[in-house]
């Protein structure tokens, strides 16, 4: 039997989407994921390459901005099909696909590109609070590394809630720009010549793989795989269809929005710096200084930084919730939202800090700028996983996508990893001549770990393949809620020793064998089996019983689903299923149910990372009277 945690699980399939009635009606309950992944490629970081490309360059990078966002509305709508057809978002698909030496760097380079793009939301919300009301930038950082509590409150309210706020942000920022175009008064000849490729100098690529790295963002593609999870649509052909097709539409339209907002910050910054005479504007503070006097009008600079904090907040909210996805989906673990949401946030002020305190308040911009440049280094990391998993018939079935589809992908994984690998020669190149004598520090270090990087590379682009070609039998991944639990899984015809067991859920991975050892003690005929567990979200600490928000519905469903499931087997099960504090509710419930045994799952954890995980077993024995059975969550060669 497997059993296995949904993405997003508080949010999985909490909003149904008709099967007949009107397209537009249709599309308007599958629209909002892009909505949610748009965000991120108009947060912060993307200011900074934009305004730095802007004044630079004027609008001659104006086609780094059209061809990242062709790119991205492809790779988008390949994120959301791997969600829409296998109800698995990237990281999961990795987890199952690549063996745990592959599995674990991969979820590292994913962590680093969280934490990058977190940075930049981190800075520029912080910026905004200053410009709009004088908070010293240190103490801007402080503010918003806290303002995940927010987060954790939104989240509360469902998925659909969610996406309202993000749509507020974002039309927040497109009228701050309207208002700034209309000032600035571009050249149009000019931006329209700013299509045609060309490369400056040497320094424009390094602001052109910025761009790149700040509109094609990897998080986003394990976050829109997970994020089309949250709609039930039906498995039919038709619906999966209508849905992959429903989705894409959203996908084309919510990031044309973002590139309308990237060029507007490029062509403002152009329009307005450039033309000045103004080149070396990369730090949003300058960029906000001088928009008053160069336009004349008091309004620019506050339209500015209002749609400088919206950015920050709105794409804070993704890229928090891409980090749960990662952590979960690599490593199947589930840790408490609040906890996991703080560590993220934590992680990304950390640098933040350090370099205020270090380089001055003037190095926001190049600290910016490098975040983006980390985000394009790791991007290979998630692309090449992805085309594969989409080009997959074991995987996909019938809507694995079609050469032309798959050479358009290879053709864009092409081009980012030859701009990533210009990048790095050039950038090593000019570490090596700096550091003179001292370069052989650079040798043993440096190179070694490029090429580990490389080889990764390698192996995740050429593995897939050679399995193909070799037929090599890879199970299809799960479908439905937690996965197939089929009769012969659960089987198992031991001696009956209890009449009636419980067992303590919390669906993370591994309660498959929690499950199978209540079945060792149970027999079909006489022994009921109670399947318990306890919902620790806010809402259902605070409003107990009464609780009604979606994480607590999704987790009745789910509960239900397998407790059918083990009746279908043939086994005698109900289920129960508290709300709180899970040491108070479990020793509730197994007293009400009058249960003789119960099986808890055991982390192999103790001290400091029982706040990640809870300490329920050893609380929990001493408050009941039934049998306690301790099952480990994981095999014994994995602890």
């Amino acid at each position: 039997m497997k059993i296995e945690r949904e993405s997003l699980s508080e949010h999985y399939e909490s909003v149904r989407v008709p099967t007949t009635g009107p397209s537009l009606r249709r599309w308007w309950a599958i629209a909002g994921p892009a909505l949610l992944v748009s965000v991120g490629y108009m947060d912060p970081g993307n200011w900074a390459t934009d305004l730095a490309g802007g004044s630079q360059y004027n609008y001659a990078l104006l086609w780094v901005l059209l061809m990242s966002n062709l790119m991205a509305m492809l790779l988008q709508s390949l994120a959301a099909r791997l969600g829409v057809v296998c109800r698995r978002d990237l990281a999961q698909a990795c987890r199952e696909s690549f063996p745990p030496w592959v599995n674990i760097p991969l979820y590292v380079l994913a962590e680093i590109a969280i934490i990058a793009t977190d940075l930049a939301e981190v800075l520029g919300s912080a910026i905004a609070l200053q410009l709009l009301f004088g908070i010293p930038l240190l103490w801007g950082v402080v503010i918003t590394t806290f303002d995940v509590l927010l987060l954790l409150a939104l989240t509360s309210f469902g998925i659909r809630k969610l996406e309202a706020v993000i749509l507020s942000f974002v039309a927040t920022i497109g009228v701050a720009f309207v208002i700034e175009i209309f000032l600035a008064q571009p050249d149009w000849g000019g931006v329209l010549r700013g299509f045609v490729p060309s490369l400056p100098d040497s320094g424009a690529l390094y602001i052109a793989i910025g761009i790149l790295g700040a509109t094609v963002m990897p998080h986003n593609l394990y976050l829109h795989s997970s994020l089309v999870q949250t709609r039930l649509v039906g498995r039919s052909e038709k619906d999966i269809r209508a849905s992959i097709r429903l989705n894409t539409i959203d996908s084309v339209i919510s990031l044309n929005l973002a590139f309308l907002v990237n060029a507007a910050i490029l062509i403002m910054a152009a329009a307005v710096f450039y033309r000045a005479g103004l080149h070396d504007i990369a730090e949003i503070q300058d960029a906000y200084r001088m928009l008053e006097p160069i336009l004349g009008a008091a309004i620019a600079p506050i339209a500015f930084a209002l749609a400088l904090l919206a950015s920050g907040q709105s794409s804070t909210i993704t890229a928090t919730l891409a980090g749960q996805i990662v952590m979960e989906g690599h490593l199947a673990i589930r840790i408490r939202p609040w906890l996991r949401r703080l560590i993220t946030r934590l992680l990304a002020a950390g640098p933040a800090v350090l370099a205020i305190l270090w380089l001055g308040e003037r190095s926001t911009g190049d600290l910016l700028v490098l975040s983006q440049v980390v985000l394009s280094l790791q991007l290979p990391f998630a692309v090449i996983p992805l085309i594969h998993f989409v080009a997959d018939r074991r995987r996909m079935r019938n809507f694995a996508v079609g050469p032309v589809i798959q050479a358009l992908a290879w053709l864009v994984a092409a081009v980012i990893v030859g701009l990533n690998l210009k990048l790095v020669i050039d950038e090593i190149s000019g570490w090596l001549q700096a550091a003179g004598d001292e370069a052989w520090i650079l040798q043993i270090t440096v190179l070694p770990l490029v090429a580990l990087l490389l080889a990764l590379l390698a192996y995740v682009a050429i593995r897939p393949w050679v399995d193909r070609l070799a037929a090599f039998p890879r199970p299809a991944p799960a479908s439905g809620i937690h996965g197939r639990m089929e009769a012969a899984d659960i089987a198992v015809r031991p001696a009956p020793r209890y009449r009636r067991i419980a067992v303590a859920l919390d669906f993370g991975e591994g309660e498959e064998r929690l499950v199978n050892e209540a079945l060792r003690f149970a027999d079909r005929e006489s022994t009921d089996i109670v399947l318990m567990h306890v919902v620790e979200s806010p809402v259902a600490r605070a409003m107990g019983a009464n609780a009604a928000d979606f994480e607590t519905e999704a987790d009745r469903r789910r509960l239900e689903d397998l407790c059918r499931r083990l009746r279908e087997a043939g086994y005698r099960a109900s289920c129960r299923l508290g709300l709180g504090d899970p040491i108070t509710e479990l020793a509730r419930l197994v007293e009400e149910e009058g249960v003789e045994a119960i099986v808890l799952g055991a982390h192999g954890h103790r001290g400091l990372t029982d706040l990640v995980y809870g300490n329920t077993a050893s609380a929990l024995r001493h408050r009941i009277d039934a049998t306690v059975i301790i099952c480990p969550l994981r095999p014994a060669s994995e602890s």
